[in-house]
């Protein structure tokens, strides 16, 4: 509820690395953000400081990111971030910024792309059960009724609309 979202656009910085645990699909790789400025004593653009972040996908995301994504190529994140701090056997203290993705896609303001629609994974065959009777019985009118034909008549009878005069 009170997460962090953000939107990041950068380049993959290290070749997406795949498993397959058994909660299912996990991808993740590096991601650097550098951000620009105009500087104006040189009149250009210069490059600023360099953030990386790990990204993680997992499910359908992760199938599609190992297909899709490669190093180098700008790719646009949205997810939640996660910081963490640590400290390592006596080492000093490390921080590392996470982004825990729910959509990734190539920057197309850098380039094109060619959207293939993934196929959808096949579903386990279901263990087939007889289907339940959910019919009720009809009550018999009669025990005279019970020869056949017999009830047919009396509900042909009561289904024609009587004359009033």
């Amino acid at each position: 509820m009170n997460e962090t979202v953000v939107c990041v656009v950068g380049n993959v910085a290290t070749q997406p690395v795949y498993r397959e645990p058994a909660s299912g699909p996990s991808v993740r790789f590096r991601l650097a953000v550098t951000s620009r400025y105009w500087d104006r004593e040189k009149s250009a653009w210069t490059d600023g400081h360099t953030n990386f972040f790990t990204v993680w996908a997992n499910r359908q995301l992760a199938v599609n990111v190992v297909a899709s994504v490669e190093v180098g190529q700008p790719v646009v994140v949205q997810g939640r971030l996660k910081v963490r701090t640590e400290v390592r056997d006596g080492q000093q203290q490390w921080a590392s910024a996470d982004i825990d993705a729910v959509t990734i896609g190539h920057d197309l303001a850098r380039g094109t792309a060619a959207f293939v629609r993934a196929a959808k994974p096949e579903a386990q065959p279901a263990v087939t059960r007889p289907e339940p009777n959910w019919e009720t019985p009809r009550p018999a009118d009669s025990p005279a009724e019970t020869k056949v034909g017999a009830g047919q008549e009396k509900r042909q009878q009561a289904q024609e609309p009587a004359m009033v005069t």
